[in-house]
């Protein structure tokens, strides 16, 4: 049974202060691992994608955040949105959906997917809800990112206080601009929303772009932006709980967008597009800032697994046992090996002028997540990117799923039974696995990242570079779940293979299932901006029946006053 059992575990999470199990931890090593996760306690919903969203905070640094001279402090919080708080007060009017969580006050805003940093600010963001912001330090709730009149709402039933607004998990800071971009698909179609940290949202429609499924990345250069349609299916019948009847598309449409464009055209009128056609499928996606030479694009491919598929019960595995009970909930691991791929597009001539592919079939399975230099400098010229592998699991691949992919499955190259997870540092540009450390087969690596060594020492460079940018200077950091404990393992970047330098645990802890984690330099508290309130969104309150509305006011006033969650 190598999958942790206490991934689903419904205990309470908890603060802890973790210490050196083994190795030396480096000085060098400095700043804040944030990750994002739903709410153990909220994951009774179809999907572990919709548990309410909280914030898990790890410091590098010991004797940081209240924790002991010798020991790391590991801290988390429900983020307190009014979803949530609405949600604590009348739990019996939501309700789990195959989209989400709905309720008389509309859809909740889990916002538990990725943390993105934006200098000393921290967003969670979500891909059916608008970007939430919180304050590193106390984990608190700020704010929605704009007013939802400035979105394009999804109002399939009445959403009079919690809108349902098509967005990404994955917004982008622009670092010439100091602006975020993201997306709002409305009924399939594009926009592309510009948000400058305190004014109003943005929004341009994109001629002709159609998201055939949904859109979970987008990623830029200095001078585009690209968005790719990303393998997120829902077929009209599993809304009301049917089965699906076709796997997610195995290609999709990739759209580029020229940031001049959107500049120099008013807000709310069309802006052209180039696209282009992309297989297989993929949901993370990444560009080197520099374009210079061409829009070069790293895409890290999810083909044949299937994330809108989870584990009921009665499922039968990929090795006709019976799916564990424990598991359920658990989304369909890939099928096929994993593919990576490194593109070069030329929009003037309309090609594709160069590609790089990584494929190990007989080892690279389960791609988790990665782990790179998000400094602008680094980003601009990329030269080592980390991964985290799961290995073949046919615990997570049902029978279900092998029927339903049954015509795009090569069988022949699935191993007889578990491997186990790596953790693969690649050459940039070329994808050539040039490091790798293994872990043990009941080990489940989550999110990595990277750490720069001496962050900020150059003045010249960004605030989040290191001294030597790239991702080969530095530290990878792995948070791995096991039902024996959780461990953070740190690898010495340019090193992988030489296994982990630190090692942090406590014994009997155990976290739950997580998703994306980011690095910040520190932790400190962001007050000083002007934010959206939820009590200025109380306009179509009088649609609520009394009881409900007079929650909705509780709600709006415990925010404005600080008043904590209960």
């Amino acid at each position: 049974m190598p999958l942790p059992r206490s991934l689903f575990f419904r205990d309470a999470p908890s603060d802890h202060d973790l210490t050196v199990a083994s190795g030396h931890w480096p000085e060098a090593l400095t700043g804040e691992l944030v990750i994002s996760a739903p709410h153990p306690d909220t994951l009774s919903g179809p999907h572990p994608f919709f548990g309410e969203g909280m914030t898990y905070r790890l410091s590098l640094q010991p004797g940081s955040h209240g924790a002991g001279a010798d020991a790391f402090a590991w801290r988390q919080a429900r983020i307190d949105s009014p979803s949530a708080r609405l949600r604590a007060k009348r739990p019996d009017v939501f309700e789990a959906t195959m989209i989400g969580v709905q309720s008389p006050f509309g859809h909740t805003n889990a916002a538990n997917t990725a943390p993105l940093p934006w200098g000393d600010r921290l967003f969670m963001t979500w891909d059916v809800g608008r970007p939430v912001e919180v304050d590193p330090l106390t984990l608190g709730y700020l704010g929605d990112v704009g007013h939802r009149s400035q979105w394009k709402d999804f109002e399939v039933s009445p959403q009079p206080l919690l809108p349902l607004v098509m967005s990404t998990a994955h917004p982008v800071i622009d670092p010439d601009r100091n602006v975020l971009w993201t997306v709002n698909t409305h009924w399939g179609s594009l926009h592309v929303a510009r948000w400058d940290g305190e004014g109003a949202v943005e929004q341009w429609p994109i001629t002709g772009a159609i998201i055939p499924q949904s859109v979970h990345t987008i990623t830029q250069t200095r001078d585009w932006l690209i968005v790719a349609d990303c393998a997120f299916k829902v077929e009209p019948q599993t809304l009301s709980g049917g089965a699906r009847t076709e796997p997610a598309n195995a290609s999709g449409p990739v759209f580029l967008i020229r940031k001049a464009d959107l500049e120099s055209t008013p807000a709310g009128q069309e802006v052209a597009c180039q696209v282009f056609e992309m297989a297989p499928e993929n949901n993370h996606y990444y560009a080197t800032y520099d374009d210079s030479d061409g829009i070069a694009i790293l895409f890290e491919h999810t083909e044949n697994a299937d994330i809108a598929m989870t584990q009921k019960a009665g499922d039968i595995d990929a090795l006709g046992r019976p799916c564990e009970p424990a598991l359920q909930g658990l989304y369909g691991f890939p099928m096929s090996p994993d593919r990576t791929t490194f593109l070069v597009f030329d929009p003037d001539k309309g090609e594709i002028v160069h590609r790089a592919e990584q494929r190990e079939p007989e080892w690279l399975w389960t791609r988790q997540l990665n782990a790179m230099d998000w400094s602008t400098e680094g980003r601009s010229n990329p030269t080592l990117h980390h991964t985290v592998h799961q290995g073949f699991r046919p615990e997570a691949i049902t029978q279900e799923m092998l029927n339903l992919y049954r015509d795009r499955v090569d069988r022949s190259l699935m191993p007889p039974d578990e491997t186990a997870p790596v953790v693969v540092t690649t050459s940039m540009p070329d994808l050539q696995v040039t490091d790798h450390h293994t872990l043990a087969v009941d080990d489940f690596p989550t999110s990595p990242i990277f750490v720069p060594r001496d962050p900020g020492a150059d003045a010249s460079k960004s605030r989040y570079a290191g001294s030597d940018p790239g991702g080969h200077d530095g530290y990878v950091v792995v948070p791995i779940m096991n039902d024996a404990g959780f461990r953070v393992e740190v690898f010495d970047a340019a090193h992988v293979g030489r296994g982990p330098v630190a090692t942090l645990s406590k014994p009997g802890m155990t976290v739950p299932f997580v998703l994306h984690a980011a690095w910040m330099p520190e932790a400190r508290s962001s007050t000083d901006h002007q934010r959206n309130r939820f009590s200025d969104e109380l306009e179509r309150i009088g649609e609520l029946p009394d009881d409900l509305a007079a929650i909705a006011l509780d709600v709006a006033r415990e925010i404005d006053e600080g008043v904590p969650m209960a």
